[in-house]
Parts: C-alpha cells; structure tokens; sequence
C-alpha cells in the first residue's frame, strides 16, 4: 500500500530528479541546521592605548636621538633650516594625506630633531640651562592637558574642533604677516620680541598647543572606541609630536624673553 507522507513523497520527486532522496538523519541535520552564518573575524586588528604608546616612543625617541646628534656634531643654522623645510614638507604630507605610513612619520621626526638640536643649542649657548627647562615646561603641559582630559574637565566637541582650528590659521597668520613686516619694520609687529606684545603672543601659542594636545587625546580615545585599524596609531602619534614640537619652541621663546638680557 503507498504512502500518503508528504515527507517520503517529496523524497520520491527529488529522486526522480536524479538525486537521492535523504534519510531521516539527513533530514534532521538539516533542520537543525542555524539559518544564518556567524559574523565574519575583523579583517585587521583594531588599534589599541597600548598600541599609541609604543608608535608614541618610537616617534619621539626618533626625534630625541636625532636632535641629540645636531647637538653633538655642531649642526649648523644653514643645515638645520634646510632640515626643518624637510620636516615641513614631510608634516603636510602626513597630515593632509592622514597618513599611516611609518617611515614617513619617523622621517619626519628625524629631520624635526634635525632642527630641534641645532636650534636648541644656539638657545643653550646664549642661557645656560634653558633647554632643561623648555624640556620641562613641556613635560608640564602634557601633563596637566592629560589630567584636565581624563578628569573631564574640559570636553572636545565638533565646535571646539572647529575654534581650535580657526585660532591656528589665525595665528599662523598673524605669524606670517610679523615675517613679512620685519622686512620693513626692525622687529615686524613685534609679535615675535621681548616685550608686552611678544609676551602675550607667546602665551596664546602655548594655550593653542595645549588645545591641540585636547585634540589629539580624544582622536586616540575615539580610534580606540570605534575600531580603529592597529595601523591609526601612527597617526596618533604624528599628532601628538607635533603638539608637543609646538608647545616646546613656545615655550623656549617664551622663557628667552626673560633671559636674554642676562
């Protein structure tokens, strides 16, 4: 007698099909079987604090050891100019391009130690100890942007962003156009001279670089939140150095104003 099952009658079309029909386990792994496929893996490893810190080292520790050689051979002013055009140049790149290149960020670094070096020991040599205290004044600024960060004291919005960005073109600026005055005026706007004015001025670009120092914590914070590739981390680092370059000169013109005429 045939079987009314609609379960075997199927199991007979498919075999006339030209394929077997499936037994009874078959069919149960079937069904229980998941609908869907589980999520891929992540296509690359997601960047880390860890991850900044060490980019972090190697970048500055490049730049430390480079400016520690300008220093020891006696670099010159000529050399040390041509080393930060390079630096600048190599800085755009990065920037512009957000580049996560490594050796590009490294060589930017080597040649900003370039400078750094030479122009330190020219502030060196004209008062004892001033570097030291640059080194240490910039320590300062880190440190205190770090604590005023991770207390919350202060909070980066999409508005600050875009304040912090206007006051450094306004400021680069102003910067160049006390350049292209000292063309024609001893000392240009006096942006860039002991005295009231400079002090100020000097000041102002500090606080900048300490906002930038803001910007650059909460890019790493909000990589390492939204599954940043490991490779970001270089970028973080590049920004940091590049804070941390401008907070230093500024601090080390700021403390020539008081020294100079020693």
């Amino acid at each position: 007698m045939e079987s009314k099952n609609p379960v075997f009658s199927r199991s007979r079309q498919s075999a006339g099909w030209g394929g077997q029909a499936p037994t009874p386990d078959q069919l149960q792994n079937m069904y229980d079987a998941p609908s869907y496929s589980p999520p891929a893996p992540p296509a690359h490893r997601t960047m880390t604090i860890d991850d900044v810190v060490v980019r972090g080292f190697m970048t500055l520790g490049t730049l430390v050891v480079a400016a520690g050689a300008a220093w020891y051979l006696k670099v010159s002013i000529p050399v040390a100019i041509g080393a930060a055009l390079v630096a600048l140049v190599l800085g755009l790149v990065a920037s512009f391009k957000q580049s996560t290149n490594p050796a590009l960020i490294l060589a930017y670094a080597a040649f900003e130690g370039v400078f750094l070096g030479a122009l330190s020991r020219v502030f060196e040599s004209a008062t004892s100890g001033i570097v030291v205290q640059a080194v240490l004044g910039t320590a300062m600024a880190f440190g205190g942007v770090l604590a005023v960060y991770a207390l919350r004291i202060v909070r980066v919005t999409p508005k600050m962003v875009k304040y912090v960005i206007a006051a450094a073109v306004a400021a680069l600026g102003l910067v160049l156009v006390n350049l292209l005055a000292g063309f024609f005026v001893e000392g240009g706007l006096g942006l860039r001279e002991a005295g009231p004015l400079g002090y100020v001025f000097s000041a102002a670009m500090i606080l900048l670089g300490c906002f930038f120092l803001l910007l650059d914590f909460d890019a790493v914070e909000q990589g390492v939140k939204q599954g940043a590739p490991e490779k970001f981390a270089w970028q973080c680092a590049f920004g940091l150095t590049l804070s941390l370059v401008w907070i230093y000169l500024e601090v080390l013109r700021f403390l020539s104003y008081f020294t100079s005429s020693d």
